[in-house]
């Protein structure tokens, strides 16, 4: 599907038909709107394609006249576990009038500028709206990491009252969003790093102050996905270390139960077999008297070891 958008009286709007310093905006185009995006706008099938390429990852390169910016953008999704994080590539074609979002699928920062959230963006300025978009792009990570963290906080509250797979489950997905979130960031951080050398797009003064936010925002993000995943990681490693500690301590109460609940069935063996000369054997009641006995001097041993 193509859209086009233009900033009209401050405001993106949607319009008809392209016009000079509009946004076209492409989700998951067919062939026949690949085609006319090559033959209308002069546009390389190879950056579309990269652009809707799941496994691509973040970079920046030009040619014929045409810049390609490739952003590792964070997506979430609610699934049977919980909330799903993982990340969605978006290309940026920098064109000669007009700036070309393409995209596999729908996606929540796009979405922003469509529906006329983001305010104060002017499409014609194509530098400036690109780092308007990396902008709400770091802004978007930095808001899903933190939601992370509160879904971990959650979770480990409710693993320190019971031990349950599922929490664990949701636990080790957090991991692996963050594991993610971390490499994704550091690949647009090295676009983002190319990008202000000024050798892809021509930067101006005002634009070169939204790139630095862009990088801190980004460079803040990779700490704090840093900091998650090692405090996340430290996590599981401690409740992996409970959960084998109480399957020890579960094992050591059988094995002491066994033992104690094993005393009765050989002084019964003994008693129980045809041979004389057995202490006390013809009263019925030593054996039992017996066996407490012994029962109670070994529990209390065991019970000393702290076996109990």
């Amino acid at each position: 599907m193509i859209s086009y958008y233009k900033t009209i009286n401050g405001r993106i709007r949607r319009i008809d038909e392209p016009e000079e310093g509009c946004w076209i905006d492409v989700v998951n185009p067919d062939e026949k709107e690949v085609n006319f995006l090559v033959t209308n706008f002069a546009i390389e099938p190879g950056f579309i394609r990269a652009s809707l390429d799941e496994d691509e990852t973040a970079r920046i390169e030009s040619g014929d006249g045409v810049t390609l910016i490739i952003l590792d953008t964070p997506v979430s999704e609610v699934n049977e576990n919980g909330v799903n994080y993982f990340t969605m590539p978006i290309g940026i074609l920098v064109a000669k009038e007009h700036v070309i979002t393409v995209s596999l699928r729908e996606n929540s920062i796009i979405t922003e500028f469509t529906e006329g959230v983001i305010k104060n963006v002017q499409t014609n300025l194509k530098t400036q709206f690109v780092l308007y978009i990396m902008l709400r792009v770091a802004a978007r990570f930095l808001q899903n990491l933190k939601q992370i963290d509160k879904i971990s906080i959650q979770l480990e509250k409710q693993l320190r009252k019971s031990m349950k797979n599922k929490e664990l489950i949701q636990l080790l997905e957090l991991q692996k969003s963050l594991v993610y979130f971390s490499t994704s960031l550091k690949s647009d951080e090295t676009t983002i790093e190319k990008m202000m050398r000024g050798r892809y797009i021509k930067m101006y003064e005002e634009d070169q102050d939204i790139l630095e936010d862009v990088l801190i925002e980004i460079k803040q993000a990779i700490e704090m996905s840093n900091i998650y995943l090692n405090v996340l990681s430290g996590t599981m490693d401690a409740f992996a270390s409970v959960i084998s500690n109480n399957v020890n301590n579960v094992m050591k109460i059988l094995a002491s139960i066994t033992i104690v609940i094993s005393i009765p069935n050989i002084i019964a063996g003994f008693y129980g077999m045809n041979v004389s000369g057995l202490p006390l054997s013809q009263f019925f009641w030593f054996p039992v008297i017996l066996s407490v006995a012994l029962m109670a001097g070994v529990g209390y041993i065991l019970y000393k070891k702290d076996m109990f």
